[in-house]
């Protein structure tokens, strides 16, 4: 059986190129994943009116889905980053911190990466460990056991990466946060990082998000492009099951 995936990152709502929020959800429902995962930052700055574009985004994206917190969608340094650092984010997009999604043959948890404490990189708690070895230690004999986060393991984002990844033992894991699309094939796991979906960050690469093909041999994540025409798939990339090749 093999299981699509869509993974959308950085939308950054309220500092978003139009065209590229208003064709993104088309593209991805013409896909028909079993699973959509945003990973982070639905909105620029946190403020109400970014909030509330984001969630007609989101409502418009196929369902099963699953979306995780990002450094933007906690507020700049006040009041409310202190006192209820994710109160917005839980009354505009959802009241879920750690959420999980199950449909056959994939497991999936997300991961709120971002301490309210922390400015731009994310940190992982023994508690998110825990917590990750419960679910994907729960999964299904012959489940895809899937973390979604916003900050990608590596380079310093994420100290107590190594600790999940040891007690979860997920066989791959979505983040965004760098607007760069990449593909980490590592001994035991794939890291797929999606670029920017509507964002103006586009670092130099076209508005993207990712479309993975889950089977029981390998992931095949083809990257979606945008340029002046419409969407298009750039660059497919072929990783067999805890490959430790380099892509």
């Amino acid at each position: 059986m093999t299981l699509l995936v869509a993974h959308v990152s950085d939308l950054h709502l309220g500092a978003h190129d139009p065209r590229a929020a208003a064709g993104l959800a088309a593209d991805v429902v013409a896909a028909r994943p079993g699973l959509t995962v945003v990973t982070g930052d639905s909105t620029m700055r946190a403020r109400p009116r970014e909030f509330r574009l984001a969630r007609q985004l989101l409502d418009r994206l196929p369902r099963p889905l699953l979306v995780v917190l990002g450094n933007h969608d906690v507020p700049l340094w006040s009041r409310r980053r202190v006192l209820d650092p994710y109160g917005a984010y839980r009354s505009g997009i959802t009241d879920e911190l750690d959420p999980v999604r199950r449909v056959p043959g994939l497991t999936a948890l997300g991961l709120p990466s971002m301490p309210r404490w922390r400015w731009k990189n994310g940190r992982l708690t023994g508690r998110q460990a825990d917590l990750a070895a419960r679910v994907l230690g729960d999964a299904p004999d012959g489940d895809v056991r899937l973390v979604a986060m916003h900050h990608p393991p590596g380079a310093g984002w994420l100290p107590g990466w190594d600790r999940l990844r040891r007690a979860a033992r997920p066989d791959i894991v979505l983040a965004g946060h760098t607007h760069v699309p990449r593909v980490l094939p590592m001994d035991d796991c794939v890291i797929v990082v999606a670029g920017t979906a509507t964002s103006h960050r586009t670092r130099g690469v076209p508005h993207s998000w990712s479309l993975i093909s889950v089977s029981p041999a390998a992931f095949a994540i083809s990257e979606r492009y945008l340029d002046d025409v419409g969407w298009y798939t750039a660059r497919v990339v072929d990783v067999p099951r805890f490959s430790a090749a380099m892509s």
